[in-house]
């Protein structure tokens, strides 16, 4: 991670293009820092955040390592890798000044969480962004357990469990119409508009960002609110049956394909997310990072997925009752 000040700005470069700039802990350890550092520097006005390589702004966390770490055991190093991830998303939503993320690329997981808790997320029609977590057995965290629920939705809730349940991709404009991002400003647009940041003044966004007309996700709001609508699994499954559309067949399958643990475990936790502060969301997902690194599926999710890329996962049976993963 590379911390600059350029002109008014503090500028911060994930820097780990191989990886598709994923946050390992050195790089969450550097970006703590380094929001200490602006935070106090009266110089700098705003912050500006990039991805390195031209390929993705920051593809998550580095859950690999965290399948290591629950392999051998060490629940320790896990629960200090997610407390320090959840503490910068949090230093992130109590900055005072504006934070910029400029996202141009792919931006999962982790990548979210250090973009939506600031002032501004610019997209262009590049960016892809997902929470996906449900393919690997983990769940929506780095504090989108607060951020889901509030997504704009006619029915409340209805947009976030769609996006945590599937893992659906949102291309460029896609992300301001699910209220992920703030901004859409093409690709070409992005250097003057990075430079003309450099002056202090965030309002100079609104110059350079176009207006982002109804697309393909407006289309299918309706069909979303009514789907995932309910709150519970098999009231979800039961109305995309009754909607019998290519949608909702394709979002069926998709769920299928899930861990069933991880369905029940992100349920829950935008239930209790939907009425809980930002500060409480995250320790309620820390909490949640033990007993869920430490069930089966978490290991051979990472496998099928990122792992041996076979796609094929083999789950345990959802729970009868989530009593161990939550307390309270």
């Amino acid at each position: 991670m590379l911390l600059r000040q350029e002109g008014a700005a503090g500028t911060l470069l994930l820097n780990r293009p191989r990886a598709l700039n994923a946050l390992d802990g050195e790089m969450i350890a550097r970006l703590d820092a380094a929001i200490r550092q602006l935070r106090d520097d009266p110089a700098v006005k705003l912050v500006i955040l990039e991805g390195a390589g031209g390929r993705a702004f920051c593809a998550g966390g580095d859950v690999r390592r965290i399948r290591e770490l629950a392999l051998a055991g060490d629940s320790a190093a896990i629960h200090a890798f997610f407390a320090g991830e959840y503490a910068v998303n949090a230093a992130i939503a109590t900055f005072e000044k504006p934070w910029i993320s400029l996202i141009d690329g792919v931006c999962m997981g982790g990548g979210i969480g250090v973009s939506v808790h600031g002032s501004h997320r610019i997209v262009t029609e590049h960016a892809l962004l997902a929470m996906p977590e449900t393919a690997i057995a983990l769940f929506p965290d780095v504090g989108t357990s607060f951020t889901l629920p509030r997504l704009p939705s006619a029915t409340p809730g209805a947009m976030g469990r769609f996006l945590a349940l599937t893992g659906a991709r949102l291309r460029g404009a896609e992300a301001v119409e699910a209220g992920l991002a703030t901004h859409f400003v093409p690709r070409d647009r992005l250097p003057p508009l990075r430079s003309a940041l450099l002056a202090g003044d965030p309002g100079v966004v609104a110059d350079f960002a176009e207006p982002v007309p109804p697309g393909a996700l407006a289309a299918q709001r309706p069909a979303i609110d009514r789907c995932f609508g309910p709150t519970t699994l098999p009231a979800i499954q039961a109305a995309l049956a009754t909607e019998n559309t290519d949608w909702a067949q394709t979002q069926s399958a998709i769920l299928a394909k899930m861990s069933p643990t991880s369905l029940a475990v992100t349920l829950e936790l935008l239930h209790r997310g939907a009425t809980q502060d930002l500060a409480r969301c995250l320790a309620t997902e820390l909490a949640l990072t033990g007993p869920v690194t430490q069930h089966p599926d978490f290991a051979e999710g990472v496998r099928a997925v990122l792992v041996d890329k076979d796609n094929s996962p083999t789950w345990a049976p959802a729970p009868a009752r989530l009593d161990g993963f939550f307390v309270g």
